[in-house]
């Protein structure tokens, strides 16, 4: 199983649309087991980040307000993808053995997806949902 991202916008009624993922688009942000090893893991909490680790918890929704914090917290993470891809290569249970720079073109992708969808959610004035 594996993480999906998605854009919702508020209904005037009340709730919220989950909006489609556009052609061209990945819906990816990272298989199940990433919650806590990847993005509840010391490396990306120990940034102070307040997203991304919530997901090994809970469900994450990113209000509409919200969301440009969620993009520089991306930014934020990716400038230390070396760390959390070490981090990665040590746990035991995060897939098969890879190089440090797969571990970070895997996270980096993943990145990409989710600030891809940050900018639909701002474009579209609405948030986004990591679950």
């Amino acid at each position: 199983m594996s993480l999906s991202v998605d854009v919702y916008v508020p209904r005037a009624e009340g709730g919220i649309e989950v909006l489609d993922v556009p052609p061209g688009c990945s819906d990816a942000a990272g298989w199940e087991r990433w919650r806590t090893e990847v993005w509840g893991s010391e490396p990306v909490r120990s940034l102070g980040v307040r997203f991304l680790p919530r997901l090994a918890v809970e469900d994450l929704t990113v209000a509409p307000d919200e969301v440009a914090a969620l993009v520089a917290e991306c930014d934020l993470i990716r400038t230390h993808l070396a760390s959390v891809a070490e981090h990665m290569r040590a746990e035991p249970g995060t897939g098969p053995a890879k190089s440090l720079s797969q571990h970070a073109d895997d996270v980096s992708r993943r990145l990409d997806n989710i600030v891809d969808a940050a900018r639909r959610a701002l474009a579209a004035g609405g948030g986004v949902i990591i679950w």
